[in-house]
């Protein structure tokens, strides 16, 4: 529940005019707090100017104070920042810290989500990743075989993803460190989980810059989202009851390779009205 303590408010209204379900009212000249209808979304907790509003539905302990210095990143430099990400499949052979895996999936933790509805799970892939690499390129070995044995014109777009997972399959058996393909020796994979694809897509890329922020390097891999896509050895590996929940697939490592500028880019198609 989320509570009000009248010894400390002084009925600013803040938190009433802020609420985006509207279950703050005051009564006897304080502000009380209608928990039924409440989305749980924290806003009372983050606008109260003397903090008289908590919550025993959530750990307190994650309130951090809003500094300047601390909490303001120049518009400039962000998007910098933004500009100078690179998909990195090249990773040192080096192992990443406990603390800088955390520091990622706070990243996503507190990323806003439709409804405050927080239904965004993560699954952190280390000890058995060379078990997940086995199964996937498995997998997309039968799909591009199957896609091979049943061209039709629909499919014929597929036929060079076909021979490429064929490929990459005899390649890895050969030789599994040479020539991992698939998630280029990285030491971790994370997944996003959600039933909500704009919620898992969102933390997915907050996630993203957060890994960049900590001199870390990532990409998406979509070959695995295929690969795990009614792949009941690999939803079992995950512990994933639908392959439709599977929203991303953060390859996590070290980068070996230094970039040295930006990229140019199509221009932005805007429709201004």
């Amino acid at each position: 529940m989320f509570n009000v303590d009248k010894n400390k408010c002084i009925a600013c209204t803040q938190c009433i005019k802020d609420c985006p379900v509207h279950v703050i009212a005051l009564e006897e000249g304080k502000a009380v707090i209608n928990n039924d209808g409440c989305m749980k979304c924290g806003h009372c907790v983050a606008i109260c100017p003397v903090e008289a509003v908590s919550t025993d539905t959530y750990k307190m302990d994650d309130v951090v104070p809003y500094e300047k210095d601390t909490f303001t990143i120049e518009a400039d430099h962000l998007l910098n920042f933004i500009k100078f990400r690179r998909s990195v499949r090249r990773f040192k052979n080096k192992s990443i810290e406990q603390d800088k895996i955390l520091k990622i999936l706070e990243a996503g933790r507190f990323t806003q989500t439709a409804r405050n509805s927080q239904d965004v799970s993560y699954i952190v892939v280390s000890e058995k990743l060379n078990d997940l690499k086995v199964l996937a390129y498995e997998s997309l070995k039968q799909k591009g075989e199957a896609i091979l044995a049943n061209l039709t014109p629909e499919t014929e777009h597929l036929k060079r993803y076909a021979h490429l997972w064929i490929h990459s399959y005899n390649a890895y058996k050969q030789d599994p460190l040479q020539n991992d393909r698939l998630f280029f020796n990285a030491p971790l994979v994370v997944l996003v989980t959600s039933p909500t694809p704009i919620n898992g897509g969102l933390a997915s890329t907050n996630m993203e810059l957060m890994v960049n922020a900590l001199g870390l390097g990532t990409f998406y891999n979509g070959f695995f989202l295929h690969a795990a896509q009614d792949n009941q050895a690999i939803l079992n590996l995950l512990g994933i009851q639908d392959s439709k929940e599977l929203i991303s697939c953060l390859v996590i490592g070290y980068p070996d390779v230094n970039y040295k500028r930006t990229v140019p880019r199509q221009e932005a198609k805007v429709t201004w009205l």
